[in-house]
């Protein structure tokens, strides 16, 4: 006997709350033990309101006790992971001095492993000066610029799509998975949202927009490379070769305007903190020590960082191939393909954390809540919902639905 929806949204929650209870226990890091308190009573105060019938009362618990508080306490007492001062350091550099990293960083605090487009979410803090008031921690702080760029990009790639709205993607916001990250860094926040803005670019006939979301991603961190082969992908099979190609050259075209310039002008440190750094060939080591298969064989000596990085070519060749031999077809399944082989360079890469984990998680989790079950969502042939130019087409009958 199958449980019923209130009973699985009910445990749902409770799991949730047994998550973020694991925090004030375990976690070293103040801000996370604040968010784990924070979070366990809205999800505690969802799981009560779900089982006597309230689901949307349960939804507003859920998202004021694991993002609405803690995230405003967090901002207003000026709280975070070092993440935050990174990014509004880089703009604070950005606006000074045009450059981005700090010259020769002796100490982790000092590394920016981000590329130059991360910079801009840190414009705002340095926009409004030295001052320390509520006002200008709650606009500068760079996780609301974080967060602004996820919300924004979801919708963008909900209009695109025409999707209804879906009582899952807020869900999916109070979720730990985007909960957390939103409320104590939100720096891998912006990255998420742009690659599924791409990803419902492509899956709409959009090339151009798909391409400029991939540059924008690109131009944050070298993780979202991977992306721009998954919707490449996408658009070639769905749409075309001429499709795939614009969306490529856009995607290319504007990764190069946001990088080349920090680029240029700062060569060495680019490759020491946004790639050395990383990967844990820096003189200073890296911070991100999750044990993962990666990190763990890593640790064996020199050749263990040469046999993990090998793997992890070999991880990235497999998925490139499985794109040639079966491109993905639909939004979905072409979500599902980034987030299997974002979730193998996570494992193993020579350096990370389980928090990166959410990321492949949060892409195969929000391609659902824009998926109306029973309706196709690949475009192939002349059965699409618009062509290149804007004009609709025709639709398949066979479907039960428009084709995105």
């Amino acid at each position: 006997m199958t449980l019923s929806r209130t009973a699985r949204w009910t445990a749902g929650w409770l799991l949730a709350a047994a998550w973020a209870l694991s925090f004030p226990l375990l976690s070293p890091l103040e801000p996370h033990r604040l968010w784990g308190w924070c979070a366990a009573c809205g999800y505690l105060a969802a799981a009560a309101a779900t089982a006597l019938g309230r689901r949307r009362a349960a939804l507003g618990a859920a998202l004021l006790g694991a993002v609405a508080v803690p995230l405003l306490w967090l901002v207003l007492t000026g709280q975070g992971q070092s993440e935050v001062r990174v990014i509004e350091r880089s703009g604070r550099l950005l606006l000074e001095s045009g450059r981005l990293y700090v010259e020769g960083p002796a100490a982790v605090e000092e590394y920016t492993p981000y590329l130059p487009g991360m910079a801009l979410l840190g414009l705002p803090r340095a926009l409004l000066g030295g001052g320390d008031g509520w006002v200008v921690r709650l606009l500068g702080d760079a996780r609301i610029w974080c967060a602004a760029a996820l919300f924004g990009s979801l919708w963008a790639g909900r209009r695109l799509l025409g999707a209804a709205r879906s009582p899952l993607l807020p869900a999916l916001v109070a979720s730990p998975v985007v909960a957390l990250p939103l409320a104590v860094s939100g720096v891998d926040l912006p990255l998420a949202g742009l690659c599924c803005l791409a990803l419902a670019a492509a899956a709409a006939g959009r090339p151009v927009v798909a391409g400029a979301a991939l540059a924008g991603a690109c131009a944050l961190k070298w993780t979202a490379l991977p992306a721009v082969a998954v919707v490449v992908a996408l658009l070639a099979v769905c749409r075309g070769g001429r499709p795939a190609v614009r969306c490529a050259l856009a995607a290319a075209g504007g990764t190069a305007l946001l990088v080349l310039p920090g680029a240029l002008l700062q060569p060495g440190e680019m490759w020491r903190q946004v790639f050395a750094f990383p990967t844990g060939r820096a003189e200073v080591p890296t911070p991100a020590g999750s044990p993962l298969p990666g990190h763990l064989i890593a640790e064996l000596g020199s050749w263990g960082w040469y046999l993990t990085v090998t793997l992890l070519a070999m991880g990235g060749l497999a998925v490139a191939l499985s794109l040639l031999v079966r491109p993905p077809r639909t939004l979905v399944a072409a979500a599902d393909r980034l987030a299997i082989g974002l979730t193998a360079a996570f494992l193993l890469a020579p350096a990370g954390r389980f928090g990166y984990l959410a990321l492949p998680v949060l892409l195969a989790l929000w391609s659902r809540t824009v998926t109306v079950p029973g309706v196709s969502r690949v475009v192939t042939g002349s059965a699409r919902l618009r062509s290149p130019d804007g004009r609709p087409e025709a639709r398949n009958e066979r479907s039960g639905g428009h084709f995105a």
